[in-house]
Formats: C-alpha cells, structure tokens, sequence
C-alpha cells in the first residue's frame, strides 16, 4: 500500500510538473505569430491578459493559447485585429466555427489538435478527428494534417515548448488511428505478388509514425507486408531470406543510424542482407547524410512520404 502510494504521488508529481504556464516565446511557437506583434495586440488591443513575474516577465495560461489561436485564424481570414478585441470572449470561438471552410479546415484542425496536446485532452482529439474524416478519407487526414502536425510537434519540442510527455500523448492518439485504418485494409488478401514488403526501424530507431502509414499505404495497394517495427538488427532481416524472395526492404531513419554512421550501415545492409532478388527502399531525415558513393542499382532513396507512395 505504501508502494502504491509512493508511486501515486510521484505520478501527480510528474503530471504537476508539466508545462501549462508559456513565455510569449513559447506562444510564438505554437501559434506563428511574432512575439512582437503579441506584444502588441496585448498592449494596444488588451486581447490578453498575462500573468507577470516578480521580474515583471510576462507568463501566459492555456486560455490565452487558445484565445490566440483562434485570433490568428481570424486575422489569417481577414479580420482585423482592430474588429476582433472587440468580439465578446464567446464570440471569438463561435466566429471561428461560422468561418472554417475547406480552405482554413487544415489550420484550424492543427490548432485543434495542438490544444487537444497541450491539455491532454482525449475528447477534444477525437471530435477533431472524427470532425476531418466526416469530409476527408484517412489518406487525406494523414497527408494534410497528422504530417504538417508531427512535423510542427517535432519543432516545438525541439524549441523546449512543450515536454516528451505532450509528444508521447499525441503520437499515441495518432497511432491509434493508423492501426485501426491499417486493421481495415489488413484483412483483404495480396493481389499484387511481383514483391514483398519488409518494413522496419534500424537499431535504436523509435519513431515509427511514419513506417506505421507505409505499411497501410502498401497494404491498400495490395500488396503483401511483413511489419517488424522498432529497432531491427541486421541479422533479423538477414533471416527473412529463410521465409522469402524477391523481397524490398523498407528502412525509416529518423535519428539513427546517425550521420556519421549511416553509410556503413548501408554498405553492412547491401553485403550481409541483400541477395540477388532484394532491394532497399530508404526513407527518413537521417536519408540526408547518405553519401551517393554507397547506392547502388538496388536501393532508392524517397526524400517524402509521398514520393515512396507513387512508386508503389
């Protein structure tokens, strides 16, 4: 019981401590605009009404980030911000839902999104998502939406705005709905079998969104996939040979093998695990390192998501 306790409250602990207070750096950050122009919206307009320091340094709540998310959706359309500190505090949400159109949709869905991150919020996810998917497909949502979000995640974090906790939460919720639309397409039978798909992360490689919708991108073009998943030694794809043929490895780099170590592991990949019948298909940040020198007619390099997908 003291355990259990212990561990409680050391649970509250970490929850307590994530970000929910932001520097006007950090709501530059997430909404785009200037901290200059905040500062003055803020001190022209009154739109906001931070807390201040000791120190007299400004702090903002996660209503301010809200309320200026969806200002910068109405300048973005064409209100001045002049008429907009004028709207009543309900009136700026319920404008924002008069203007969505198809157009300013994407936006605003990432606004959403990012709130539904920042206040761990599962409802409001959800109802954004199912929202997009009521006038989008699955692919549509992906491409413009979930990619343009991981990508703005991927900077914030990297900006110190939001914590591994924020990124950990919305990535889940998005890899919730790949495996659900990957489950779909994953019980019809290959009706393409000119090749087989081995998809997979290098060792000590995590991030696995993106190989996550390649395999439902290959899976509904009809093709047969096998999905390894995270941190794939070389002798694990060396094994396939005993099951397969005419197989193409698809490797995800994201962060490792590292630039200064990814083209020997290439070279280790093209010696030990590709026969006369496999190829390589690389894809990933880490892609950007490859020294040219060490492709050969048996590997490609994609530079997107997309560009793979046309080659199916």
């Amino acid at each position: 019981m003291v355990i259990l306790l212990y561990s409680f409250n050391l649970l509250q602990e970490k929850m307590n401590s994530v970000k929910n207070v932001f520097s006007i750096k950090d709501l530059e950050n997430l909404s785009g605009i200037k901290a200059h122009t905040i500062r003055i919206w803020e001190k022209r307009y009154k739109v906001f009404e931070p807390m201040r320091t000791e120190t007299n340094i400004r702090l903002y709540d996660l209503e301010n980030l809200q309320k200026l998310l969806n200002i910068t959706l109405l300048h973005k359309h064409g209100y001045k911000i002049s008429k907009i500190s004028l709207l009543s505090e309900e009136r700026i949400p319920e404008l924002v839902k008069e203007i969505i159109s198809e157009k300013s949709a994407k936006h605003h869905a990432i606004s959403s999104f990012k709130m539904a991150m920042m206040n761990f919020d599962h409802a409001l996810f959800f109802n954004t998502y199912n929202k997009l998917l009521s006038e989008k497909s699955f692919r549509d949502v992906f491409y413009e939406v979930f990619i343009p979000l991981l990508e703005e995640i991927g900077l914030l974090w990297q900006a110190n705005t939001i914590s591994p906790a924020h990124e950990h939460f919305i990535s889940y919720l998005i890899k919730q709905k790949l495996l659900t639309n990957t489950e779909i397409v994953q019980t019809k039978e290959p009706v393409n079998h000119d090749r087989i798909f081995i998809l997979y992360l290098p060792m000590n490689e995590i991030h696995e969104l993106g190989l996550m919708y390649l395999n439902y991108e290959i899976l509904s073009y009809g093709y047969k996939s096998i999905y390894l998943g995270e941190s794939i030694p070389t002798k694990s794809l060396k094994d396939m040979q005993k099951y397969f043929s005419n197989m193409t490895y698809v490797c995800y780099s994201t962060i490792e093998p590292n630039k200064e170590n990814i083209n020997n592991y290439i070279k280790q990949i093209n010696e030990e695990v590709l026969d006369e019948t496999a190829n390589l298909w690389l894809i990933g940040r880490m892609t950007e390192n490859i020294d040219p020198r060490v492709i050969n007619g048996k590997m490609t390099i994609f530079q997107s998501i997309k560009e793979l997908v046309d080659n199916l």
